[in-house]
């Protein structure tokens, strides 16, 4: 193909191994995705329902669980069609607007994780002045700033990307990415390559920052706090931890891929990390949130009881 006026559709080549196994991995994708749905949207509804849940931790929860759904229901219902389906064939328009949904998942995750991590900052190493620093006006605009930021910093990135020339159609991939399709192109990507490297910094390196700034402030002021107190401080930064180790992972895992030659390693094994980073912090969040933190456990007992 000589240019991309050609190329209306793409093949996403990674399907074509699943062979008679598709059966099986249709119904475990499809259960991950019902989970998924389920655990999300129960706990955003209960945040709105439960007066308790008013504050802005659970805000910025409300938010992340809404970006869990968003990821989701934005990709996985096309990688369920695509593994029952003896052609693998996604509209160009599709692709891009996959591509979109994708990366600005991956941005507004840790962006929130970020904004969580100051909260529990302030909650615990200034909490009388807590109330003012973080009003509902602010938590309103931090979540209004995140995905504004993050959709406009990709809608860039689309952008730069539409106007290459593409000289083939096949990705190596379940689903399409942004360097995918730029590997495609027929001519010079600089351009596209030096802002993909300050998107990937305002993306994961900067909110790496108030992440560090924060944990770090914690750990400290819990070293003079007495032992009782000093659990509690732990006991709600834990899965908030854990949720950014869970995501850091996942996201290391599709950009080495991405970015990096992996034809040496069986498609199989990088087909299970991609459907790791699409399933694995939307199912762990909500459960993980759910369980540990003792004011979401109560209000759930609440409404069921």
């Amino acid at each position: 193909m000589e240019n991309s006026s050609d190329i209306t559709f793409f093949i996403l080549a990674a399907y074509e191994d699943l062979g008679k196994r598709k059966y099986f991995y249709f119904s475990f994708v499809l259960l991950l995705t019902l989970t998924i749905i389920l655990t999300n949207i129960t706990l955003i509804s209960l945040i709105l329902v439960d007066k308790s849940l008013h504050e802005p931790m659970y805000s910025f929860l409300r938010s992340l669980f809404f970006n869990e759904l968003y990821g989701s229901t934005a990709l996985l219902p096309v990688l369920l069609l695509h593994i029952l389906s003896d052609t693998h064939e996604i509209s160009r328009p599709f692709c891009v607007l996959q591509v979109f949904c994708l990366h600005t998942y991956g941005a507004v995750e840790l962006c929130t994780l970020a904004v969580m991590a100051y909260d529990r900052y302030l909650s615990i190493c200034h909490p009388l002045h807590y109330s003012s620093r973080m009003s509902s006006f602010k938590v309103c605009s931090l979540v209004m700033f995140i995905w504004l930021f993050s959709s406009i910093k990709f809608t860039v990135t689309l952008s730069l990307q539409l106007r290459l020339p593409l000289c083939g159609n096949i990705i190596h991939k379940l689903c399409c990415t942004n360097y995918a399709i730029i590997r495609l192109s027929c001519i010079d990507t600089t351009l596209n390559n030096i802002y993909g490297l300050c998107t990937t910094v305002l993306s994961v390196v900067v909110p790496l920052f108030p992440i560090l700034y924060s944990y770090a402030n914690i750990l400290k002021i819990c070293y003079y706090l007495p032992k009782e107190a000093q659990n509690k401080a732990l006991n709600t930064c834990i899965p908030q931890v854990i949720s950014l180790l869970n995501f850091t992972v996942s996201c290391v895992f599709e950009i080495v891929q991405s970015r990096f030659d992996m034809t040496h390693v069986p498609q199989i094994t990088l087909n299970a990390f991609t459907v790791y980073f699409l399933t694995c912090p939307q199912i762990l969040n909500p459960i993980m949130y759910g369980v540990r933190m003792t004011k979401m456990r109560k209000a759930l007992k609440n409404i069921l009881s």
